[in-house]
């Protein structure tokens, strides 16, 4: 399962969403905005800025998307 942790007027946090929807990759979207009790773990993760992408596999953030087409089946 891939989590994307957004925030509100995130561009890139858009972008993400937006390639993801566009190669059919399902994925559970936390707003930190709208949900700060997850805050704590992004930072646990390792970082401070949105979006943060995370996977069985792997943790990354900002628009990559090389990354995110490893995400595409």
């Amino acid at each position: 399962m891939v989590t994307v942790y957004s925030k509100n007027n995130c561009v890139q946090c858009k972008m993400t969403k937006r390639f993801l929807e566009q190669h059919n990759v399902a994925f559970k979207e936390i707003n930190l905005d709208e949900e700060p009790e997850y805050i704590q773990h992004v930072k646990d993760l390792g970082f401070s800025a949105a979006p943060v992408i995370e996977t069985g596999t792997e943790t990354f953030s900002g628009f990559q998307p090389a990354k995110l087409k490893n995400l595409v089946s």
